[in-house]
């Protein structure tokens, strides 16, 4: 089965690991592209081709400023991911009180052991 493109929803945008650096530089405000170029040490065309796939599932917008675009997160497309990873968030915690237990349990045998 082939994976859909890039360009069709938040999941295949954010699954390109550059883009999720994009994504967290622009968490912390609105920047210029010479900005992101600079902090991900990667030429602009690359940079700019990870914003156009940004751009256009709605992940991030961008304003002109007099001669510079700035880039800025817009975070309602990631609700979708937010939502799914959610569902999965109960048995996580599950997991991890049961390891907490475990643990615990191991702490006791190895403070009983040294007694």
């Amino acid at each position: 089965m082939a994976r859909a493109a890039t360009t069709t929803d938040a999941f295949n945008a954010v699954a390109e690991p550059r883009r999720r650096q994009l994504l967290d530089l622009l968490a912390a405000g609105e920047r210029p592209v010479n900005d992101l170029v600079e902090l991900l040490g990667v030429a602009q065309p690359q940079v700019s081709k990870h914003l156009a796939v940004l751009r256009q599932v709605g992940l991030v917008e961008v304003r002109d400023a007099g001669r510079q675009r700035l880039y800025r997160l817009n975070g309602h497309p990631l609700k979708e991911i937010y939502d799914w990873v959610q569902s999965y968030a109960r048995t996580w915690q599950e997991r991890f009180e049961l390891l907490d237990a475990v643990i615990a349990e191991l702490k006791e045998e190895e403070d009983d052991h040294d007694d």
